[in-house]
């Protein structure tokens, strides 16, 4: 995983002092390969331990880690995507999975009097996938393929109940409204996206990601749902193992 894609993964752990290391890293990549940790912490007014937590926050084992895997992304040109599409968005996907993250949404819907789901097109019957992995361990769900029947649910929403939205690119207008009426009510968010900085994720509360791109052949979405579904699958299995 290279450095700005660790940076939007965990960027829900990062305080302004480490935003601020991280932009000068970003700005400064071959030399912050060649700085000892003392030097960089120094120019960046900070101290040694600081940019360690970071590095660790950032899924390296440590500062060596880091320069190692930064090297290595400024020698070697940006992996293909589509060479094989379907076994690279899949790796992506796994790489992606964060179980803080399960964790703070597995925490949401066990504490809520009530969750709706919701999503529209090809990815609408994921919510239905979800809904009855939750009613294996006894935890009631809704969901909604229409907009107006969301709509009317939503308007009724309290702050004890959470909104489950899938929407892969975080931009669909029916899932963002939903999404903007459910805040306003303090109700929690959780979203499930294509890894990109999108305007749902900063909407949502715990923030899920997969790897599926847009993709149209003669006009058409054939944007792959194979990493929807393993997010589904791996959220569901961790929710299963937190309830037992």
């Amino acid at each position: 995983m290279l450095f700005d894609e660790r940076v939007h993964k965990y960027e829900y752990k990062l305080n302004d002092t480490e935003d601020q290391i991280i932009e000068y890293i970003l700005n400064n990549k071959e030399e912050a390969t060649s700085l000892s940790i003392q030097h960089l912490a120094s120019k960046l007014y900070t101290v040694p331990n600081t940019i360690t937590r970071l590095t660790k926050k950032l899924g390296y084992e440590g500062f060596a880690e880091m320069k190692i895997s930064l090297k290595e992304e400024i020698k070697t040109p940006k992996a293909e995507e589509s060479e094989d599409q379907l076994v690279f968005n899949v790796y992506k996907t796994i790489d992606l999975i964060d179980k803080n993250k399960f964790a703070s949404a597995t925490k949401a819907i066990q504490e809520a009097r009530r969750v709706l789901f919701f999503a529209v097109g090809d990815t609408a019957p994921f919510c239905e996938m979800v809904v009855k992995n939750l009613k294996v361990v006894g935890k009631h769900g809704e969901y909604y393929n229409h907009r107006h029947d969301m709509l009317h649910e939503v308007n009724q929403m309290e702050a004890s109940e959470v909104l489950f939205l899938i929407s892969l690119s975080g931009e669909t207008k029916q899932v963002l409204d939903v999404a903007k009426i459910a805040k306003e009510k303090g109700s929690r968010i959780i979203s499930l996206t294509h890894f990109n900085k999108n305007t749902l994720q900063y909407l949502a509360d715990v923030n899920l990601f997969c790897y599926s791109p847009a993709i149209k052949f003669n006009d058409y979405n054939i944007t792959d749902k194979t990493p929807v579904m393993l997010i589904v699958r791996a959220f569901s299995e961790y929710y299963w193992n937190a309830v037992r």
